[in-house]
């Protein structure tokens, strides 16, 4: 159990996960500025002209119009791109990044000889002990309440269960990790 986190008689309560659904995120369109079809746009604009400089009654009217055409042409003339979500996990550091880009330079290398496959296993290992140290500094550092009090655990639980991530085991003052219900209550109520 991390220390620091209270000197009261914790309260241990059996909840069962009730899963209504989980939403996905929606794919999300942005224009990519930089590749507009700039003559084809000007020429769409040019055409349109007559259209939108003589019409409308009032103001409104004919800056919805211009507005409509405006539009048209961004979507006719200005290619769009699907962002990507970040595949990373928030226990991520600079440490963990950092390894990452090694390890794909390595895994690039690695047929070039010996000694890159070595130096691939080696930043490898590397890395995974740095990702278990990251995961282990964020859930500490969620678990000692920060100034944030249990709504930052809460908030930590329901990320892991709405990525369907595993959340983390715990482990007793020892370090050794713990898995059975009795054990986990017994180390909850000595704190």
């Amino acid at each position: 159990m991390v220390q620091g986190i209270s000197d009261h008689r914790g309260v241990l309560l059996d909840v069962e996960w009730v899963e209504t659904g989980f939403m996905i995120q929606e794919k999300q369109l942005v224009p990519v500025h930089h590749k507009t079809n700039v003559l084809g746009l000007q020429n769409f604009l040019w055409d349109k002209l007559p259209t939108w400089a003589n019409n409308g009654s009032c103001v409104e009217d004919i800056w919805k119009h211009i507005k409509g055409i405006v539009f048209e042409g961004i979507k006719r003339f200005v290619p769009h791109k699907i962002l990507k979500q970040n595949p990373d996990p928030e226990h991520y550091n600079k440490e963990v990044k950092r390894l990452k880009v090694k390890v794909r330079r390595a895994y690039i290398r690695r047929k070039l000889g010996e000694h890159y496959q070595e130096e691939l296993k080696t930043l490898s290992k590397k890395l995974l002990i740095a990702k278990r140290n990251g995961q282990e500094t964020l859930l500490s550092s969620v678990l000692q309440n920060e100034g944030k009090s249990w709504s930052e655990f809460y908030r930590f639980v329901n990320r892991r269960k709405g990525n369907r991530e595993n959340i983390p085991t715990i482990k007793d003052c020892n370090g050794g990790l713990i898995t059975i219900t009795v054990t986990v209550s017994l180390s909850l109520t000595r704190c």
